[in-house]
Formats: C-alpha cells, structure tokens, sequence
C-alpha cells in the first residue's frame, strides 16, 4: 500500500501508539466476506426448496459472490492505493445493505443472484481498507508489524467461519432463508457508522501520483479479466458440448489480457511478478487446488447432509463446528514451528484422508461419522492455509508482496468457483448420495494433485519462518 492516513495529528506522531478506535469498523468490514460465504452453506436448500430449483442452479448463490469478490478485490484494493480507505470502505459497505435489502425481498432465484454479485462486490473493501490502515498506522507510529491488532483480525475473521453455519441454521428456524440476507442490513449500518465516525477523513501523505489518478486504472485490463473469468464459469457450470465457445472465449480474453498486462505501465495484475517464479506459481496452484477441496467439502457435503442425510439446517451448521475449531487449533499449533514443508504435508494428508472417509458415507451412517469427518477436514483447513500465506510471504519479490498477496486470494476465489462448479455438476437435480460420493472423488483426486505439487517442489525445503513473526 502507498498510501497513508492518520487518526491523530501529525504532531503526535512519537506519542501516540496505534489508534484503536479504527479497530471496530476495521474488524466488521473484514468479517462481512466471510460470514456470508459461510452462512449461505444451510441456506442453499431451503432456497431450492422455496424456488423450486435444483442444486445445480443454487450453486450460483455461491459462484456469484466468488466471481463478484475475485474481480472485485484488486480493483477495490487498487482504488484504495489512489484513493485511500474511507471513502471506498463507505460506498463498499453500503451496498452490502442494498444487497441485504434486495436478497430479503427477492421474488425468484435470478434476482437473489443479483442481490449476491451486489453483495460480493459489498465485501471487497474490508481486507484491503483494513491493510492500508495498519500500514498507515504502523508508519505513523514507527512499528511495521502491530501484531497485537493482526492477530485480533485473524482471529475475528476465523471465529466467524465457525459461528456461519451455525448462524445461517439459527436464522433460518427463526425467519426462513431470507433472514441470512435481512443480517447484512444491520451489519452494513453499523460498518457504515463507525467508518463514518472513526476512519480518517483525508490522508496526511500522498506517495502515489496526485496528478492523475484515473490514468493509473487499467480498465480494459479489468475488462478482460472479467471476461475470462466470467466466460470460464460458464463453463464450467454447465459442461456441454453445444457451449464450446466459452472456453474459446476465456482462452482469447486470457491472451488478450496477458498482452495487454505485459505491455501496460501500471497494469491491473502485474504478470511481470510471476516471471521466473516457478515457486510463486506453484504456491499459487496449491492454493487454488486446496479451495476446490475445502470448499466443494463446505457446500456439497452440508448440502448432501440436508437434502439425503436428513438433517436440519441448524443441525448442518453445527457438523460443520468441528471442522473451524480444529482449523484454529491447528493454525495456532503448527504456527509456532520453523518452515512451511511440513505444513503443506500435513494439509495434503488431512485432505485425502478426509475424501477418503466421505467414499464410506451412507444415508445410514451414525451422526459420530459425519463429525469424524469434519474433524479430519479441520486439520487442512488450519494447516494450509497458514503455510500458503507464509509461502508467498518468502517467495515473493518484497517489492510486490502486495500484489503477490492479492493473487493468492484471487486463485483462492478461483478454486472456490470451480468446487461451486463441481459440486452443481456431481449433484445435478438432487444432493443424493451417488452425488456426494462422485464429487468426493474429485475432491481426492484434488488432494493427490496438492500433495504432488508439494512432494516435487525442492524450493519449499528451504523456506523458513520466524515463530516470531506474526505474519
């Protein structure tokens, strides 16, 4: 981030420690991502049951929020370099509201759709406002790393992955689906109140050019880069033969975007970061390859434990609890411990031994099964996670640590689309048991590609990481 605000005056700059008063809106906007990709998990059925549509339509609720947040991110995060935080914090938090207003009221499942693109581009602004701020922050009052406040968002950002589904069940047996949209209108005031009250108003420096902003966004960069990943989606989401222009489409937008990339003096996504970096690349693949797992798991197996299992939205939601806890358990265990192999290893082993473990489930399985298995799915969710970031933390250029982070959520994004995406495919009109079973195989076959991708890259051996880092 160049860009720099202050809470307090310039003078005050060597008393002053970091300013708590942008911790609230900082740790609310930060949550709003993924308390709504976590809580529409239960809500999935209940949405096809009132609309009549099968799975394979509803897992565009979870393919419009990724695709919306996977475009939406960098650009927020570039506008907030050129613009500072809070005026997109403000406008990007309010339409969480609108999108909360228009969810609630939806009378089909196309404009409830809508209401998800609205509020996945809502999100964008959290994660990003919230690193420039503790930048700005660390420069002012002269400490880099404020470990205390990363460890507060860290920890905020994984207990709401815990409580979502359990609060998706809770509000569906008190208002119906539509209550999981009617949360994001009071929690989008209240974002919007303390962004108002307490974000600073203007910036105290401007490193980037003042001159002309505008000339620093590279649209038709971002235009084809929505159009490659829009037209992959489709794609995906419905594998026909009669649809075979969209993959020619993705593959000439792709071209056209690295063209466009290579050659542009300040691009959208700088390709140049990924030349050379063989290590940065696999990384990145790791990344995409552990959210189709993790995220074909969180949406197919609480849909297949509604729809053929019996269980009740709320009761979904709390089968799920075992897997978060365990994920922050493991992050705050192997967090302390030197390197990044042993880390990635471990993930590739919880992963296909809990693929491994939905091949045996049955309509008739005991309720322990079900928990077993998200307690073994709980050890990647923790693992790997933690050992991607510190991974483009070391292989990454430092001078674009940045942009080499946000390519790591954006591959996460992409691998979340493409297990929304199998998961509509392996079900098709009903989450039955066959279904299930199909996409656990894929979901194996995923794992067995990460734990490749990790056994033959050499590089990994000699990362290290300080215990003592917080990052």
């Amino acid at each position: 981030m160049t860009d720099q605000t202050t809470a307090t005056a310039p003078g005050d700059t060597a008393k002053e420690g970091f300013d708590r008063r942008l911790i609230p809106p900082m740790m609310l906007g930060s949550v709003l991502n993924p308390i709504n990709s976590t809580i529409v998990a239960v809500a999935l059925v209940p949405i096809g049951k009132a609309f009549g549509a099968p799975p394979s339509q509803t897992a565009w609720l979870v393919s419009a929020l990724y695709l919306a947040t996977a475009l939406g991110q960098p650009i927020v995060g570039r506008l907030i370099d050129l613009f500072g935080p809070r005026r997109l914090f403000l406008l990007s938090t309010s339409l969480v509201g609108v999108a909360g207003v228009v969810g609630t009221l939806a009378p089909d499942l196309g404009v409830l759709i809508g209401a998800r693109v609205v509020l996945g581009f809502g999100t964008c602004a959290g994660y990003p406002a919230a690193m420039a701020l503790l930048r700005s922050e660390g420069e002012r009052t002269g400490h880099d790393s404020p470990a205390g406040v990363l460890t507060m968002l860290a920890v905020a950002n994984q207990t709401i992955a815990v409580i979502g589904p359990l609060l998706g069940g809770a509000l569906i047996g008190l208002g119906g689906w539509r209550a999981t949209f009617a949360l994001n209108i009071p929690l989008a005031v209240v974002a919007v109140a303390l962004g108002a009250l307490r974000l600073p108003k203007e910036p105290s420096t401007r490193t980037v050019d003042r001159g002309e902003p505008a000339a620093r966004i590279d649209l038709p960069g971002m235009g084809l880069f929505a159009a490659m990943l829009f037209s992959l989606l489709m794609f995906l989401m419905n594998l026909h033969a009669a649809n075979w222009y969209l993959p020619v489409i993705t593959v000439a937008a792709g071209a056209a975007f690295a063209s466009r990339e290579l050659r542009a003096p300040t691009p959208f996504i700088d390709l140049r970061v990924l030349g050379g970096n063989a290590p940065l690349l696999g990384t990145y693949g790791r990344a995409l390859v552990a959210y189709v797992v993790s995220y074909a798991f969180l949406y197919g197996f609480t849909q297949w434990t509604e729809e053929s299992y019996g269980l009740s939205p709320f009761h979904a939601g709390l089968v799920q609890i075992p897997m978060f806890l365990v994920g922050i358990a493991v992050s705050v265990t192997v967090g302390r411990r030197n390197g990044v192999f042993a880390k990635l290893m471990l993930g590739a082993a919880g992963q296909i031994a809990a693929c491994a473990l939905m091949l045996g489930l049955t309509a008739a399985s005991p309720v322990w099964m079900l928990l077993l298995i998200a307690v073994v799915f709980g050890v990647p969710q923790g693992s790997n996670s933690l050992a991607l970031q510190n991974s483009v933390y070391f292989q990454a250029d430092p001078q674009r640590t940045g942009s080499s982070a946000g390519l790591l959520r954006t591959f996460g994004y992409l691998g979340s689309m493409v297990a929304s995406s199998a998961t509509a495919a392996s079900f098709g009109q009903r989450a039955s048991t066959g279904g299930m079973h199909h996409l656990a195989w894929l979901m194996l076959g995923a794992g067995v590609l990460y734990l490749l991708i990790t056994v033959f890259d050499r590089s990994l051996r000699r990362l290290s990481v300080d215990p003592s880092d917080p990052s």
